[in-house]
């Protein structure tokens, strides 16, 4: 991280100084040039030097013993350095400074370094980390006079008016960022911009429930500035791994096919693969009755807090506000031990969001013009959800995402199947049936399903249940797709049992009313209700103990007790 003009113009010092026996050994930079022999001397007799003149070393104004020279009892070593103009400048290194310790910390630099560092501070030369920090405490200089990654700009605007943006890349002089309420009216020759050295950080609160916030975190609601109780960084805190209790402890939602065959446990990430025109939101409306006009009309406003991206808004801000919402539920769930339910909608203009901010960068594309980094990206998002060790709250996250051309092989729900916890499926043909929710159960999937259910936490017989339903479904597809070739007189007995579940099930068990909220245990006597369809020989996924136990309930539904459910 040098001056190259300076290093090529070392390279005939260091060859004069070796041949007049009082050069260094070699330029290996940084304490190291300080303290190298040479001549015989101590390392407290010899000082280094950048010129092409010999005798720098003779410069210092010290005897012969290393000890300072009249008039420099505040001062130990001079050196002197020349830039890449040939201009020669004299350095006194402090008297503290210690040449002789073997070790020192990596924030800690040379004199020589300190200036050639300065020069690339003067070229805005991109500097980062502790290096970036001390250097800029050492030189007395601004961080914020440089601008670097990620960092968060303020504009004041002619007529008083402040907004806010993000670097999104630096080349040299100049930075790229993306404003986020926009450039509409923004003069350049007279607005100012100041470059914070910080990177985004949202004000939290417990007063944010029952507020409405847009992309950047700003109140929309015309309700008052929210009083913050921390300002946190919307990328998040790491979890440690070993700190993260393994999700036990199943949600009810009031959907059947979830409760019954897809059961989400409190702390899971697990989407919802839909497609456009399906009705994904209502689906989570009727999990979380998440729209605002069903919250107000409940009275439960209180427990929601919402963030609205429009699709008129800034790219940026459509990257930020998942993280801001993320930063918000962990600050809910970690801090006040709330369970917090986090519902992401639409992933998939997230993910072209990101698309287009690479594009802007001229970053390498991946698959299908997607950044060759989305995975990673998506990961920081879909792995904020869990449950830590010591913190009673838990944050459940059930993002939404539309598959173009309802393709499941697109990178979107690909890499998203790689990272979370399972997908439930929105089918097309169940909605042109009038199916409502149109979740097909055979592609879904919940990984976290077997250590939510069972006896103590639903019923004993779920799992079993759960099971034998799925075998049933996925035979009575097979035969209605062998019906269409051979014609229904083909079939056997036990084809049309099939036939027969297979139309009850998606008419009685998937489908339900928007507004219909059955208990687990209403769902599971439902699914024996079906399976009494088949005698019980052809009940082959369930033992015989528990066929024997529930197979020949009757009214188990109005047998349920009022207080039953989860």
């Amino acid at each position: 991280m040098g001056d190259g003009g300076a290093e090529r113009d070392r390279g005939p010092a260091r060859r004069a100084e070796s041949a007049g026996g009082g050069g260094r050994g070699g330029d290996r930079g940084g304490a190291e040039d300080l303290r190298a022999d040479g001549g015989g001397h101590s390392p407290t007799e010899v000082a280094g030097t950048s010129a092409s003149s010999p005798a720098g070393s003779r410069e210092s104004g010290a005897d012969s013993d290393g000890q300072p020279g009249p008039g420099e009892a505040d001062h130990c070593r001079r050196i002197l350095v020349r830039d890449a103009k040939g201009t020669i400048r004299e350095i006194v290194l402090p008297k503290g400074l210690d040449l002789d310790r073997p070790k020192r910390t990596r924030t800690s630099f040379t004199a020589e370094q300190l200036y050639r560092l300065e020069m690339e501070f003067q070229r805005c030369q991109y500097v980062v980390g502790r290096e970036r920090t001390e250097l800029a405490r050492q030189l007395n200089l601004s961080e914020t006079q440089f601008a670097q990654y990620a960092e968060i700009v303020h504009f004041t605007l002619p007529d008083g008016t402040q907004r806010s943006g993000q670097v999104l890349e630096v080349a040299g002089t100049k930075a790229i960022v993306q404003v986020f309420e926009g450039t509409s009216g923004i003069d350049a020759r007279k607005t100012t911009c100041e470059f914070t050295g910080d990177i985004l950080r949202t004000p939290v609160s417990e007063d944010m429930l029952g507020r409405v916030f847009n992309g950047s975190g700003k109140p929309i609601d015309k309700g008052p500035v929210v009083m913050a109780e921390d300002f946190l960084d919307i990328n998040g805190q790491p979890i440690n791994p070993h700190s993260r209790i393994y999700p036990e402890e199943m949600i009810q939602t009031g959907i059947s096919p979830i409760d019954v065959m897809n059961s989400i446990a409190r702390g899971q990430k697990i989407p919802i693969f839909s497609a456009a025109g399906l009705p994904h939101n209502e689906v989570n409306m009727e999990t979380a009755r998440f729209f605002k006009s069903d919250f107000e009309q409940n009275g439960t406003m209180g427990n929601v807090c919402l963030f609205l991206n429009l699709a008129n808004d800034p790219t940026i801000e459509r990257i930020i506000t998942p993280r801001l919402a993320l930063t918000t539920a962990e600050f809910l769930a970690y801090q006040c031990e709330k369970h917090v339910l986090v519902i992401l909608t639409d992933m998939s203009s997230y993910a072209e969001a990101l698309r287009e901010v690479s594009a802007a960068r001229e970053e390498v594309p991946g698959r299908r013009g997607f950044p060759g980094y989305m995975y990673t990206d998506l990961a920081t998002i879909y792995e904020r959800a869990g449950r830590v060790e010591g913190r009673g709250g838990s944050i459940t996250q059930i993002p939404i995402l539309t598959m173009p051309n309802d393709d499941i092989t697109h990178p979107i729900p690909d890499l998203t199947g790689f990272i979370t916890e399972g997908q439930i499926y929105v089918d097309r043909q169940l909605h042109n049936r009038q199916i409502y929710p149109p979740i097909n159960v055979l592609p879904s999937l919940s990984r976290l399903m077997k250590s939510a259910i069972g006896e103590g936490m639903t019923r004993k017989d779920h799992g079993d249940v759960s099971n034998q339903l799925y075998a049933c479904y996925a035979i009575g597809k097979d035969v209605q797709a062998m019906k269409a070739v051979v014609g229904e007189e083909a079939l056997t007995s036990e084809d049309l049992l099939y036939l027969e579940f297979l139309q009850k099930f998606e008419k009685n068990f998937i489908n339900q009313g928007p507004y219909e909220n059955r208990s687990v245990f209403e769902s599971l006597d439902l699914g024996w209700k079906l399976l009494r369809i088949f005698p019980k020989e052809m009940l082959k996924r369930i033992p015989q103990a528990v066929i024997d136990e529930f197979y020949s309930r009757e009214g188990a539904l109005q047998d349920l007790a009022p207080d039953t459910a989860l």
